[in-house]
């Protein structure tokens, strides 16, 4: 009789730890996924960004003939973005793009028609748009990725976090955010 309510004892606590685990392992899952869906934000709206610069750069193209170098700068950093697999990529692909943003800036000064052209200024309103919609993104990663490392690191997670794999993800860095950035002049 004590050996049946022994056994007893011992199955109910192995289902409490398996339940334990199971709810565990589907909220670091669940915050993973959370990480990953942040960063697929982020790179939506990058993408975004390299079509829409590249879509500038063609109508300043239009008014300077003789800076076919800045355009085909743009056109190489557009195609790393779009064909980027990794974040690291989309990330050093969208620095190199700001750089070359600011080359196709230097160009439209030196055009006042083109300066007060619609097109460009509606492509430049909704590149401001645009950058303000990646800050968020931003903000919003740099959330989601804290909530999910303090998940993993407060006890239980703590200990089931590693032999499941998972493992710390790393915030969106203040200059990682600037070298992103594209400074826009209205």
């Amino acid at each position: 009789m004590a050996l049946d309510i022994l056994a007893s004892i011992a199955i109910v606590v192995v289902v409490i730890v398996a339940l334990g685990v199971i709810l565990v392992f589907n909220s670091l899952i669940t915050a993973r996924n959370r990480v990953k869906n942040a960063w697929a934000q982020i790179d939506v709206q990058l993408k975004k960004r390299a079509d829409l610069v590249y879509n500038l750069a063609e109508v300043v193209k239009g008014y300077s003939k003789h800076e076919k170098n800045v355009f085909e700068e743009v056109t190489k950093r557009r195609t790393g973005i779009l064909g980027s697999s990794s974040q690291d990529e989309v990330i050093a692909q969208s620095n190199a793009l700001s750089a070359s943003m600011k080359s196709v800036f230097a160009v439209a000064e030196a055009y006042p028609e083109l300066k007060a052209n619609q097109g460009y200024l509606d492509l430049q309103r909704q590149l401001v748009s645009l950058e303000d919609g990646i800050a968020r993104a931003r903000m919003v990663y740099n959330d989601v990725v804290t909530i999910y490392n303090t998940r993993i690191a407060t006890f239980p997670q703590n200990i089931l976090a590693p032999p499941l794999g998972f493992g710390e993800t790393g915030l969106l860095e203040t200059d990682a955010i600037d070298r992103l950035a594209v400074k826009v002049k209205l």
